[in-house]
C-alpha cells in the first residue's frame, strides 16, 4: 500500500474509533471514569495494533533478499542466507496480536536461523 493511501486509512481508522467510543458512550451513559478509560484504551490498542502492523509490512526489511542487503547472524556475524517467506504472529505491548509477513533467515556458518526484525 502507498504511503498517501496508508495515511487516508489510518485516519479512516481513526474516525471509526471515534465512532465507537461515541456510540458506546451512548450506550452506556452512566459509565464512570474508569470505564470510559478502560474501553477507550482497548478501542486504542486494536488501532494501534492495526496500524503497527501495516506499518511494519511496508517495511523493506520483510523481505530483505530482494534488497541484496542479508542482515548478519546476531551469533557469528555471517551474512544469511534467505529462505521462504513466512507469517510470525507477536504480541503488541497493548496485547492484541499482529501478524508480519517476513523472509527467514539461515546463517551458513553456524546453522543459527530466524526472521530478521526491522
Amino acid at each position: 500500500m502507498e504511503l498517501q493511501a496508508l495515511e487516508k486509512h489510518w485516519q479512516e481508522m481513526g474516525f471509526e474509533v471515534a465512532a465507537n467510543m461515541a456510540e458506546w458512550r451512548r450506550q452506556h451513559p452512566k459509565a464512570r471514569l474508569r470505564e470510559i478509560e478502560t474501553t477507550l484504551d482497548q478501542q486504542l490498542a486494536k488501532l494501534r495494533a492495526k496500524m503497527l502492523e501495516e506499518a511494519a509490512l511496508m517495511s523493506a526489511v520483510r523481505d530483505w533478499d530482494k534488497t541484496g542487503e542479508a542482515p548478519c547472524c546476531p551469533n557469528c556475524g555471517e551474512a544469511l542466507e534467505a529462505r521462504t517467506m513466512a507469517v510470525r504472529q507477536l504480541q503488541t505491548h497493548g496485547g492484541e496480536m499482529i501478524a508480519l509477513e517476513r523472509r527467514y533467515g539461515v546463517c551458513p556458518k553456524c546453522g543459527h536461523g530466524f526472521f530478521p526484525s526491522g
